[in-house]
């Protein structure tokens, strides 16, 4: 079924709005009507769509959350079985998804906002470690299957996190190559 271009329009809007006003101010202080006023949509059309702000950020992170999932299967599209020693830096999209949605990321980064952006953000990475681990990976059995996937999360967060520190400065490619030499990183 195809999108109506006028909702893709408005939920477009309200994202961008929303995004602007986040900026500022938590989620739980934003009310209705600036919101459609910063996104010149009223109230009526605003309620069509969702019945509260919160289902709007809801909703979009929804939308960054499988972009990020699909970005994430990127390099295991590639190959048959995921080497880390093979692993070509080209194929990671992780960081390309970051730059995509930039804006939220600095909201979901930013030392102003409420930490509850992070951890949604940090459990669906998590989820999507604990996923991978399930179906490619043979893990010692000794190894909590949380912790793991915990560790994981928080290191590619990481990452992004001191990318954001860094304005993200430095191009996806970049962070690309700085991860395929870290995971392979013999010690």
């Amino acid at each position: 079924m195809k999108t109506d271009l006028r909702v893709m329009k408005t939920k477009e809007a309200l994202q961008e709005a929303l995004l602007t006003l986040l900026k500022n101010k938590p989620l739980e202080l934003i009310s209705i009507s600036e919101l459609c006023r910063k996104a010149k949509v009223n109230r009526g059309t605003f309620y069509f769509h969702y019945g509260q702000i919160e289902d709007l950020y809801e909703d979009y992170f929804r939308e960054i959350m499988r972009d990020l999932a699909n970005c994430y299967q990127e390099p295991y599209r590639h190959v048959v079985k995921l080497k880390t020693s093979e692993l070509d830096p080209k194929t990671i999209k992780v960081f390309h998804h970051i730059e995509k949605y930039k804006p939220f990321y600095r909201i979901v980064f930013s030392k102003n906002m409420p930490l509850t952006y992070y951890y949604l953000l940090f459990e669906e990475i998590k989820n999507l470690f604990t996923k991978d681990r399930e179906v490619n990976y043979q893990v010692d059995n000794t190894i909590n299957s949380e912790y793991f996937s915990s560790y994981q999360a928080n290191a590619i967060l990481g990452m992004i996190i001191q990318w954001s520190m860094n304005d993200f400065k430095q191009p996806a490619s970049f962070l690309n190559e700085q991860l395929v030499k870290i995971i392979n990183l013999e010690v």
